[in-house]
């Protein structure tokens, strides 16, 4: 494969993973957990692909580099919303963050290159795709126990994953 056509597959993932937002939150809404998790999941699997791919074509389209952070936001926002509504998460936490992924986003938009994501910023959508994978896991995929743990680590590593994206934002900020 070329890198042209490295960064073709590259984008044409970025734009699929934009499209698994609408039936991952109409999964969370038909009380299909199982469905939720699995589009999370596929979405997870091909931000790392579509970034791998990026590298190994020696960089993404600007086109890409644009689309990218935007399809992740609505991947990670879309469960954050839909478990703040469900109590699950505090709305304070989730407005900070949806504040900040704006304030990246406006500045992203006025730099050439779509401004490259910082490795905490990159960290940051890790944390947040592990504490979602966690915080939604399904309640009939083992003993309630068992479930409750892997929900209450979820919770608590949202957190981290909080002040991470909080952090990153400032070093953005400095940059501009």
């Amino acid at each position: 494969m070329n890198a042209a056509q490295s960064r073709r597959l590259a984008d044409g993932l970025t734009v699929g993973r934009a499209l698994i937002g609408l039936p991952l939150i109409l999964a969370l809404s038909q009380g299909s957990g199982s469905l939720a998790w699995w589009l999370l999941l596929l979405g997870g699997l091909s931000d790392a692909a579509d970034g791998w791919l990026a590298r190994r074509a020696g960089g993404g389209s600007v086109w890409g580099a644009r689309l990218d952070p935007l399809t992740d936001k609505i991947l990670i926002l879309a469960p954050l919303l839909w478990l703040g509504a469900a109590d699950r998460l505090p709305l304070w936490a989730i407005w900070l963050l949806l504040a900040r992924e704006l304030l990246i986003s406006g500045w992203r938009a006025g730099q050439g290159s779509g401004g490259p994501a910082s490795w905490s910023g990159k960290a940051k959508t890790v944390l947040q795709f592990a504490a979602l994978l966690l915080l939604l896991w399904p309640d009939g995929w083992g003993p309630s126990g068992a479930v409750g743990a892997l929900h209450l680590a979820g919770f608590w590593l949202f957190w981290p994953s909080l002040l991470l994206a909080l952090s990153s934002a400032w070093g953005y900020v400095r940059k501009a």
